[in-house]
């Protein structure tokens, strides 16, 4: 598979999202964090509304309307985004979940790979 750790793999898949979110969305997030759980990528990113949407987000329809737009955005990009974890993982993805919450400014995303990752790094 490779030679790099669990925790390089995880380091470089949070700089490789935080390069997406600024190329793709207009900016990036104040922190990243990736975790490699069993046959699942899990990444938490934190600070990742603009000051307008955190204004917009107060509003209820506003915060829908956050939640609705960044759907669609990464929906467009979903096939670069699974490339990244493909590609840092030496794995299949099989499934893409995501969520942001308009109330804290923070997303996830949840790729679910084709073998346990963790059981073949090296720690």
């Amino acid at each position: 598979m490779t030679n790099r750790t669990k925790g390089q793999i995880e380091a470089d898949i949070s700089a490789a999202i935080t390069q997406f979110e600024k190329e793709h969305l207009g900016r990036g997030p104040k922190e990243a964090r990736t975790f490699i759980i069993q046959d699942m990528v899990l990444i938490r990113l934190r600070g990742v509304l603009t000051p307008a949407e955190e204004k917009l987000a107060k509003d209820e329809g506003g915060a829908q309307l956050i939640k609705q737009m960044r759907m669609r955005l990464i929906e467009s990009s979903r096939r670069l985004l699974v490339q990244i974890i493909e590609e840092n993982t030496g794995t299949k993805v099989t499934t893409v979940h995501t969520d942001i919450s308009t109330r804290t400014g923070e997303r996830v995303f949840i790729f679910g790979s084709d073998r346990n990752l963790e059981s073949e790094l090296k720690k």
